[in-house]
């Protein structure tokens, strides 16, 4: 699944073309590096966010195409 809709499916981003703008900007890293809204997320990835006063970081648990908004906070777990 690409970047920017893994990014809307799970709610970290509210908006795909807002995860898009951000991927472009160079504000998503993905194990370390930036990361472009086409990157193919798999399971185990570490993404950084880095918008807003403070980063986050969150580790990829499970990659789905469609998620509720119960099941969407199930797909990643948040890192320290």
């Amino acid at each position: 699944m690409r970047l920017d809709k893994y990014l809307k499916i799970t709610r970290l981003i509210k908006r795909r073309t807002v995860a898009n703008e951000a991927c472009d900007g160079g504000r998503i890293l993905v194990n370390g590096k930036v990361a472009r809204a086409s990157y193919a997320v798999k399971e185990g990835d570490t993404i950084e966010i880095q918008m807003g006063n403070r980063p986050l970081k969150v580790q990829v648990l499970s990659v789905s195409e469609y998620a509720t908004k119960e099941s969407a906070a199930q797909m990643y777990r948040v890192e320290e």
